[in-house]
């Protein structure tokens, strides 16, 4: 509940990380073309047997007569890549993913009701659209969608979460359940640090594999030809289980509750 004579707010507590990555390929925002480019079969995608991964290669266990995009491939915002990876040790994920649109904003304008400290404030708030479709055989539901913002220092910054529904961007994880042949849009959000700007997203899952990048204009939300809305008022959770560095990359992880 609410004290009396004030509206409800929610307070955000956040951790923000981002990995430095020398060279990291920076990308964008988009339209609708389906360009896989020179593609790799999902059985000789790896050499590994069962579902491992080899360094710098997909995992193993992608249905065959799957045409996964090769590594390093650069597109642009509305192209489509298919990519797989693994979510935990037994799940092996395929994915058509087309970055649909890419859009700065501010928190004055999309974090309305939120209490901000001054370390959230001092990164800059950035939306990140995409469509995603089970190309695989594994139900996916819940999982994160295995994309990184690009920061113009070289830096990946992983999609912030949130403990609760965040209206103007949701939801970042597959719908449950989502089968194979299963199609959903998802809205992803980026705080760079030090209000740094987001230049593009990239799939990397490890820090060997070579990124699948997608470029494209930034466009301010709510400007025209950039979309005001949402697809979906879900409230984002969980983070990725695949990280780029062996390690693992720091958290970057929001959270919010109504003050009472």
């Amino acid at each position: 509940m609410a004290r009396h004579g004030r509206s409800p707010r929610r307070s955000l507590g956040l951790a923000v990380g981002a990995l430095l990555l020398a060279g990291a390929t920076l990308t964008a925002c988009g339209g609708s073309s389906n360009d896989n480019g020179d593609g790799a079969t999902g059985s000789g995608a790896a050499s590994a047997s069962g579902t491992a991964t080899t360094a710098g290669s997909y995992p193993t266990g992608v249905p065959s007569g799957v045409s996964l995009t090769s590594p390093g491939k650069a597109l642009q915002v509305g192209q489509s890549a298919t990519v797989a990876w693994q979510p935990s040790q037994q799940l092996v994920g395929v994915l058509d993913l087309t970055v649909t649109a890419m859009h700065s904003t501010t928190f004055a304008k999309s974090f309305k009701g939120w209490e901000l400290d001054d370390a959230t404030k001092a990164n800059a708030p950035y939306f990140v659209t995409a469509t995603v479709r089970n190309a695989g055989q594994s139900d996916l539901a819940g999982q994160p969608v295995p994309l990184y913002g690009s920061a113009a220092t070289g830096a990946l910054v992983e999609a912030s979460t949130f403990a609760t529904d965040f209206k103007p961007c949701g939801p970042s994880v597959l719908p449950t359940p989502f089968p194979a042949g299963a199609s959903a849009k998802v809205c992803l959000v980026y705080l760079v640090p030090h209000a740094g700007s987001l230049d593009g997203v990239s799939f990397r899952p490890t820090e060997a594999f070579d990124p699948i990048t997608w470029s494209g204009e930034v466009t301010p939300l709510g400007k025209a030809g950039a979309s005001s809305g949402t697809p979906s008022s879900g409230a984002p959770s969980g983070l990725p289980t695949s990280s780029p560095t062996a390690g693992g990359s720091p958290d970057v992880h929001m959270s919010g509750s109504p003050l009472h």
